[in-house]
């Protein structure tokens, strides 16, 4: 179940999971979406400029077939730019990294291709008559600040939060041992912020759900750990296995605080 509490510039959006479990994230501000893609926008109109000039420049005698190519030039920039860039970068281009904000499903999750292809596909209409006057009037008028492309793919666009992880999560050293192995810190690396805030609030909020809920949820999340690559040695609990990962995190996120004030110290 999903809900949604915007104002003009800014909001909120809650999932909340079989298990009851609630995820709040804060809705982008039309503001920094609009800065994003004039980003985004550049990049894409100095891209495919270079790659239509270098076309112009190396056939010469088919100006031709070097407008039509660049024409083709011009439409992979122009959609697969933002479909690569959101499928890979979990649901952010270049602009959204840099004013902080990314893509995601309305359930929560990142976006996969085909998310990112519906909401891009459908940026001409969007675009319509001039400056995304209509997709910024569908954002406007849209509890969650969603434009066209967003409303067909199912898609939200939100800040992106920082992940705070309170010490207290630490594990005994007898399952911290497991943090030591190569490939655990491998598969550490490679979670996406979305997977990391699932798993840290699934561990700050466990006390707050029923027996049931519970073993469920830490059942279903210590198995997606598990087709990620974590070994789970048969001690460990499917509910401790989700600690110990979010405890590493925890250290590691410690550990990248503490290197500028050593830096400062020196």
């Amino acid at each position: 179940m999903a809900t949604a509490t915007a104002g003009a510039l800014e909001g909120t959006y809650s999932v909340v999971t079989p298990e009851y479990v609630e995820f709040r994230f804060v809705l982008a501000g039309l503001y920094s979406r609009f800065l994003a893609m004039l980003v985004d926008a550049v990049i894409v109109t100095f891209g495919s400029g270079f790659v239509m000039t270098l076309l112009a420049l190396a056939l010469p005698i088919f100006p031709g077939f070097a407008s039509a190519l660049g024409f083709i030039v011009l439409f992979v920039f122009d959609w697969g730019y933002a479909i690569l860039l959101e499928t890979a970068w979990s649901g952010q281009t270049v602009g959204k990294r840099l004013f902080g904000i990314r893509t995601i499903q309305e359930s929560g999750v990142r976006v996969g291709f085909t998310q990112a292809a519906l909401r891009n596909l459908v940026r001409p209409v969007d675009r319509l008559p001039v400056f995304y006057l209509v997709g910024g009037a569908a954002a406007l008028f849209s509890a969650s600040h969603q434009r066209l492309g967003d409303l067909l793919a199912g898609t939200i666009v939100v800040r992106d939060r920082r992940l705070k992880i309170p010490a207290s999560l630490a594990r005994s050293p007898e399952e911290m041992a497991l943090v030591q192995d190569a490939a655990f810190a491998s598969r550490l690396n490679a979670l996406t912020s979305e997977e990391q805030e699932l798993l840290v609030s699934a561990a700050l909020r466990r006390e707050e759900l029923s027996m049931e809920a519970r073993l469920s949820l830490f059942a279903g999340l210590a198995a997606r750990l598990v087709d990620l690559g974590f070994f789970k040695p048969g001690h460990l609990s499917d509910e401790k296995l989700v600690l110990v990962v979010v405890a590493a995190l925890a250290k590691r996120a410690a550990d990248r605080a503490a290197r500028p004030q050593k830096a400062r110290a020196r």
